[in-house]
């Protein structure tokens, strides 16, 4: 009996080998028969060495140089307006005319009080060459005619005031008021700004007060005429740094007799600083950024497999590589200042190496690749808005 069972233990025993064998070839078969995986198709450029200028950039402003809202200073009844909405006008042009019948009639009264005055002096003057009145009455004469004569101009001052003229040279904004209308102290007619030059505040750092000075040249863009730049000179920079940001506000002068900029729009003010130097450049996609650093991804020539030659492998061949075969080989780089869709390398990669632009996610190191550069990612200087 026990013999009995030992054989059937040792028979199980044989067939589950059997069993496991047969499974551990079927799978080698499959793993030897599924496709290989292929290069990786990627976008590369070669570093280069270009020329930079160190810049401070900042966002901003535009302000007017002077810029006002054309008010009333007393309640008036709009008589005519002398103005087209959009107009260019001259300091002193008039703009409104408000109704001052009462105001001219009661100036008219005032300057007759006045003249009555003048001509009771005159004569009272005469008769003390006489010695038919008293110094008194003269004194008294020349203080009524003074008196009379500062209603006049208080007067002259009132209506005046109905006469609205441009305090300043510029242009006029769109006008809501209408002959007839009825404005309070204070009521806006029409905004006035003059718009050439134009200045520009920004605020950099307070670190990067020491490259900065009245007279440095800046360029400013803005969104509204993207592919274009506008050149001006920092005028004022700020005494006071404000203790919340520490930054410094800075204004600059920028010419435009064209008036195509306008108060209130964004602006990106540059200022160079310092002399140019020369950095190794890549677009700012081929940087990979880690907690243990940033790397990029160079394509190398692949090395030359041996060849299978039988048992004794030592005396095999190299079999040499497809022709224009790269791989890929993971590099740490340590990045520089930026600018635009440009990063600059100062160390990690020489000059020449083709380094991969885009793909980076599906490589590791030795992963063949095919380089396909019908695409490239951005890399220009100087960017300009994709959506239009």
């Amino acid at each position: 009996m026990t013999k009995r069972m030992l054989i059937m233990i040792g028979g199980v025993l044989v067939l589950v080998a059997v069993l496991a064998l047969g499974f551990f070839l079927h799978i080698r078969s499959l793993i030897a028969s599924s496709p290989k995986p292929g290069p990786q198709t990627v976008s590369a450029i070669k570093a280069q060495t270009l020329e930079w200028q160190p810049q401070i950039t900042s966002v901003g402003t535009l302000v007017a140089v002077r810029g006002v809202d054309v008010t009333t200073e007393i309640a008036g009844l709009v008589r005519s307006l002398h103005f087209k909405s959009g107009q260019d006008v001259k300091a002193g042009d008039l703009l409104v005319q408000l109704n001052a019948d009462s105001d001219l009639a009661q100036l008219n009264s005032l300057q007759a009080a006045a003249e009555l005055s003048a001509v009771t002096l005159k004569r009272d003057q005469a008769q003390l060459a006489g010695q038919a009145i008293s110094q008194a009455q003269v004194d008294n004469d020349l203080a009524d005619l003074k008196s009379r004569r500062a209603l006049v101009a208080q007067q002259q001052a009132l209506v005046a005031k109905k006469t609205i003229r441009a305090p300043f040279s510029g242009r006029l904004g769109i006008t809501t008021v209408n002959p007839g209308q009825y404005l309070n102290p204070g009521d806006a007619i029409v905004t006035l700004q003059t718009i050439d030059p134009i200045y520009a505040n920004f605020s950099a750092p307070q670190k990067q007060i020491a490259g900065l000075s009245a007279g440095q040249a800046v360029n400013v863009a803005t969104d509204a005429f993207a592919n274009e730049m506008f050149a001006g000179k920092i005028t004022a920079i700020n005494p006071k740094v404000d203790p919340s940001t520490r930054n410094v506000l800075l204004q600059a002068t920028i010419a435009n007799p064209q008036r195509r900029l306008l108060p209130g729009m964004f602006a990106r003010a540059s200022v160079d600083v310092g002399e140019k130097q020369r950095h190794l450049t890549l677009p700012q996609t081929a940087i990979t950024y880690n907690p243990y650093g940033a790397t990029v991804f160079i394509l190398k020539p692949a090395e030359a497999q041996p060849a299978p030659g039988g048992k004794d492998q030592k005396n095999a061949k190299p079999a040499a590589p497809p022709a224009g075969s790269l791989v890929a080989q993971q590099v740490f780089v340590t990045t520089g200042e930026t600018r635009g869709d440009q990063v600059a390398i100062l160390t990690g990669i020489e000059e020449g190496q083709e380094v991969v632009t885009s793909g980076q996610l599906k490589l590791k190191n030795g992963t063949p690749v095919v380089v396909d550069n019908k695409v490239q990612p951005a890399n220009s200087a100087n960017p300009s808005p994709q959506e239009r």
